[in-house]
């Protein structure tokens, strides 16, 4: 077994004793209210019933993986928004580091400052020694439609959650 192997496994296993019981297809999403790069707060609730939901957790701004996989949510962001969907990051920098983040790459989309990591906890997107990069796509009754969780396929992250919100949306 490869070394690099060996470590993610190991970050998954530890994400799993100190992250939570993932949410899995069916179940509702928890409502939560967290600062947005702007300082705005966003309640989950006041989103509910208008789109789908396009919800990753990533481990930190402005890294390369995290860069890649933003980027590549901002260059299918149209995509996403024709076929109804919202997009949102949430990690667990703060609105500063959210908003320098989304300047410098042009994200067009809301990134969550969630720095207690009580949101991730209650997803259970993992939040061992690196934290877990987990998409969940959310259907307009508030229920998870899709989970994919991979620390490396970043760009499957994002194609993966636009065939499932096209399929919801019936496009």
């Amino acid at each position: 077994m490869k070394p690099y192997f060996m470590l993610l496994t190991l970050v998954a296993f530890w994400g799993r004793i100190f992250g939570g019981e993932p949410l899995q297809v069916g179940d509702r999403v928890p409502d939560f209210v967290l600062k947005d790069q702007n300082g705005n707060e966003f309640r989950l609730k006041d989103h509910l019933g208008k789109s789908c939901l396009v919800i990753y957790f990533y481990p930190k701004d402005d890294t390369p993986g995290c860069t890649k996989q933003a980027c590549y949510f901002r260059d299918q962001y149209e995509a996403f928004t024709s076929a109804g969907a919202q997009v949102i990051g949430i990690s667990s920098q703060d609105e500063a580091s959210h908003k320098a983040f989304a300047q410098k790459y042009k994200l067009p989309f809301t990134l969550l400052a969630d720095v207690e990591g009580k949101v991730r906890k209650q997803f259970g997107a993992g939040s061992g020694v690196i934290p877990g990069r987990v998409t969940f796509v959310v259907d307009k009754e508030g229920k998870v439609a899709y989970v994919f969780s991979s620390q490396t396929d970043v760009q499957r992250h994002v194609d993966e959650a636009l065939k499932v919100v096209k399929q919801l949306s019936g496009r």
